[in-house]
């Protein structure tokens, strides 16, 4: 017999993915919130949510594209208040560690009333496998307005490890909790850990924020994407975040994934092959 119904928003996602699996390890009945879902969740199309939310008792909360986006919070706060109309009674949010912006949507998602919990994150791990930095690694050199900055990257493994826990074990109402992998490293360091791992060598060039912009707007990446980019490597990446959490050991009992063993496992995907 299956467990309570969750609702996975962002469920495609980076994050998402791992919770939805990890879920359905665990005997729970899972819904992905994403516009090609049987069910569709769209942002940009509140009209959809109630039947989205039918039947659903706790929810992981993945924003797209992220919470810093101007409206993010009146998203956030819609949402939440239909879910405890629908008789949802959890809500776990995906935010950002260091992000001002973010914090207005944490706000806003305690205004229902419900259990809650906030998961700060840092810059992923996956994120040099996947999406922006992926192409561009492969293609031998990556490009990034950051230079000495040292950032706490984590596994989005422990992320979705820490989801699950908030969503369905006891303890965790009302707490926030910042996520980081267990040291600190600059993004050249993180390029040379990776591509070491693969048996390669990838150059890591930094330039200015403005430098950054140029290019992806040369690239023909739409403004918002450039505003948002820009946005974080521009205020979070100013060394506000150069400290350590230990809250995925606290919660998990064990201590978060290191960044190597990370870049290994990719490389035994055949990354490098792509």
């Amino acid at each position: 017999m299956k467990r309570e119904r969750i609702l996975v928003l962002g469920g495609e996602g980076k994050t998402g993915r791992p919770v939805a699996a990890k879920l359905r390890e665990r005997g729970y009945e899972v819904r992905i919130g994403s516009r090609s879902a049987e069910i569709p969740f769209d942002w940009r199309d509140p009209s959809g949510w109630p039947a989205v939310l039918d039947g659903v008792k706790a929810i992981y909360i993945a924003y797209q594209p992220d919470l810093a986006v101007p409206g993010s919070d009146e998203d956030i706060r819609r949402l939440s208040r239909l879910a405890a109309e629908a008789g949802v009674t959890r809500l776990v949010l995906l935010s950002g560690r260091g992000e001002d912006a973010a914090e207005v949507s944490e706000a806003a998602m305690k205004e229902a009333g419900l259990a809650w919990t906030v998961l700060r994150g840092s810059w992923f791990f996956q994120n040099f496998s996947e999406g922006l930095f992926a192409e561009p690694i492969l293609a031998g050199e990556l490009v990034l307005p950051s230079a000495t900055v040292r950032e706490p990257f984590v596994d989005t493994r422990d992320v979705a490890d820490m989801a699950v826990a908030a969503l369905t074990e006891e303890g965790h109402a009302g707490k926030t909790y910042e996520l980081t992998g267990p040291r600190l490293m600059t993004f050249r360091e993180a390029v040379a850990e990776f591509s070491a791992a693969g048996g390669t060598d990838v150059v890591y060039t930094p330039v200015t924020v403005d430098a950054y912009a140029g290019m992806l707007r040369d690239a023909g990446m739409p403004e918002d994407v450039i505003w948002l980019v820009t946005y974080l490597f521009g205020s979070v990446l100013d060394g506000r975040n150069e400290r350590l959490s230990d809250d995925i050991a606290r919660v998990l009992g064990r201590p978060p994934r290191d960044f190597n063993d990370f870049a290994r496992d990719i490389a035994e995907t055949g990354f490098w092959r792509t």
